[in-house]
């Protein structure tokens, strides 16, 4: 029995690198993300400098800057997950230090981390869907403005505890 016990628990230790599959993978998706943001960019230069409509190029700008942002977030995200489980999991990554960004100690701090750049995306995306929208009644501009005080409050929220957080320290 004990001879099954010592191989277990080293399979058990040896199964935190089914983590890699993780870490490898949100890299992959968020290199991709880069270059399609950076796509999203490019098309819309080479249509200003294609088709010369400055009018038309005006009303395409903001849309396609948001989504590109949007991308770039996303990216953002997906690499401080990648670094976050690759620390937690397999162990300390011997870099240069670039702030508090990759500072990542426990399971609770990547969540924070990461729950403040999906706050981000999402009011990106709330943004977004306002460039669409067609404002036509009062009720519409109360809800534009329930959104946006909403995001307001989250924004405030989240900067809140990160300067609490940093008291307490």
């Amino acid at each position: 029995m004990k001879p099954f016990k010592t191989i277990f628990k080293r399979f058990l230790v040896l199964s935190r690198f089914m983590v890699l599959i993780a870490v490898i993978v949100s890299l992959l998706a968020s290199f991709m993300l880069f270059i399609a943001g950076l796509y999203e960019v490019t098309y819309l230069l080479w249509f200003l400098f294609k088709t010369g409509d400055l009018q038309l190029y005006q009303s395409k700008v903001l849309a396609s800057i948001i989504t590109a942002l949007d991308m770039f977030l996303i990216a953002t995200f997906l690499i401080i997950f990648s670094r976050g489980l690759y620390q937690l999991f397999i162990g300390p990554l011997e870099t240069p230090s670039y702030g508090k960004v990759f500072e990542i100690g426990s399971l609770e701090d990547l969540k924070t981390k990461l729950g403040k750049i999906i706050i981000m995306a999402m009011i990106v995306l709330i943004f977004k869907q306002m460039l669409k929208a067609q404002l036509s009644s009062a009720l519409d501009f109360l809800f534009v403005s329930l959104a946006l005080i909403s995001i307001a409050a989250a924004l405030y929220l989240s900067h809140k505890e990160t300067h609490e957080h940093e008291q307490k320290s």
